[in-house]
């Protein structure tokens, strides 16, 4: 027993270690904790090496064009102007609503089918340009425009993330996933509109030596309608569920095939077929482009969400949950574990979306014993885990640089405002969590 908990420390160890130190790719970095893992627990080669092929391919088959079609769908987003349109849109809607709160909502929206770095990419021009017109101190924005982006990146499909913790629990309600963490990620925007608005108070506002221009227009940049530009997002949503309706409908003729266009993956690649429509009218940005845009974005994903499937069948070949059933204390624990891992693994290794792999591969053993094992159980460990995924952006983290260098922020001002945000947003995640796993539990 011992030895086998010391082998998984030793491989989490190691993916810290890889990822922190040696900048090896996250791919290469799970391979060779997978390989490491099976070696100190004495599996045989060839058996090793099945288990790792077998858990590849098992998650790749499970949500590889789901992520394929949300890669895509975000890329002619962005290529059609969709993210400003909505950010417009989004603006022009909660004009009564504190300008942080605003532009945490924007980052809520835009985040979902982009992903968060990316998204602060293209919208952080936007947020100097209502600094300037506003007179609103850009750290402030910047702040709600990060944690924005965030909350929903680790919470809500169809970011990598939280799809490739439903492949590894065997979630089969995504639809259930996407209304849990959607609403989560809603109270922790708005914890971050709330950070934002306590820096936009304690900060003076400073001119940019930036030349900042009017907000963009339409007859500039050819931005779509906003009811165009959220089609492909809600349309998705909505036949998943409306897939759940149907199946307590009587039945009826073409009920099969109605059924099937409202499961995941199809319902996506609808969705990518009316993003698309944005696209026909811009010869310069056409599906091709936007395409093989998402094409490369997708497949650095999918490499290294197969390979944390595969670590994953190695790790289920230790009995864990007998292990753990010998701890008498261990089920009281409950979401705190999946929380734990999460965080740790993020805060010292940099990457939201490694530690969600990762993390839901090591626990998907011990879901019985710490209570999890229903289909509304996994959701409660996906939101655990998330929310210690965000637990804390900093140095080690592509998206802290992305969001202090697009903001004109220096590294200290960076862990003074964006760090401490995210690490707002992990506490209250945590309590939210917990709170509702209470709820859930007694009734």
């Amino acid at each position: 027993m011992l030895f086998s908990l010391l082998s998984i420390f030793i491989a989490i160890a190691w993916i810290i270690l890889g990822t922190s130190y040696t900048k090896l790719h996250p791919f290469i970095v799970l391979l060779i904790a997978a390989v490491v893992l099976s070696i100190l627990l004495g599996i045989d080669p060839l058996e090793a090496t099945g288990l790792i092929f077998k858990g590849f391919f098992k998650i790749i088959n499970n949500i590889g064009l789901l992520i394929l079609f949300g890669t895509i769908i975000g890329a002619a987003l962005e290529q059609s102007n969709a993210t400003l349109a909505l950010a417009k849109g989004i603006l022009k809607s909660l004009q009564k609503l504190p300008l942080p709160y605003a532009v945490s909502c924007i980052g809520y929206l835009v985040s979902i089918p982009v992903f968060c770095d990316a998204a602060f990419v293209i919208l952080s021009q936007l947020n100097k340009t209502l600094s300037s017109q506003t007179k609103t101190p850009l750290v402030g924005l910047t702040v709600a425009l990060s944690t924005g982006l965030f909350a929903p990146h680790v919470l809500v499909p169809p970011t990598p993330g939280p799809l490739a913790a439903a492949a590894n629990l065997n979630l089969e309600n995504l639809i259930l996933l996407i209304g849990v963490g959607g609403s989560i990620a809603l109270i922790l925007i708005f914890v971050g509109g709330w950070y934002g608005n306590y820096l936009i108070k304690k900060n003076k506002y400073t001119e940019s030596n930036e030349s900042l221009k009017n907000p963009p227009s339409e007859k500039i940049f050819g931005l779509p309608s906003f009811s165009k530009a959220i089609l492909p997002i809600l349309i998705p949503i909505g036949l998943m569920c409306l897939g759940t309706l149907l199946k307590i409908v009587p039945r009826f003729i073409g009920l099969e095939y109605l059924i099937t266009l409202t499961k995941p993956t199809a319902a996506l690649g609808i969705g990518m077929l009316f993003v698309f429509r944005l696209l026909f009218k811009q010869p310069k940005k056409n599906i091709s482009k936007a395409t093989k845009k998402g094409l490369k974005q997708a497949i650095p994903i999918l490499a290294i969400t197969g390979m944390g499937g595969a670590l994953g069948s190695i790790i289920q070949t230790i009995p864990l949950q007998n292990y753990a059933l010998e701890i008498s204390t261990f089920s009281g624990f409950g979401i705190l574990i999946p929380f734990m891992i999460a965080a740790l693994l993020k805060t010292a290794q940099g990457s939201s979306t490694v530690a969600i792999i990762t993390t839901s591969s090591i626990i998907f053993p011990l879901l019985s014993v710490l209570g999890l094992d229903s289909e509304m159980g996994k959701v409660w460990a996906i939101m655990a885990l998330g929310v210690g995924s965000m637990t804390v952006s900093h140095a080690n983290d592509s998206y802290f640089w992305i969001v202090s260098q697009m903001s004109g922020m220096d590294v200290k001002t960076a862990y003074r405002t964006h760090t401490v945000g995210t690490l707002l947003q992990g506490i209250v995640g945590l309590v939210v969590v917990f709170i509702g796993f209470t709820i859930w539990t007694a009734m």
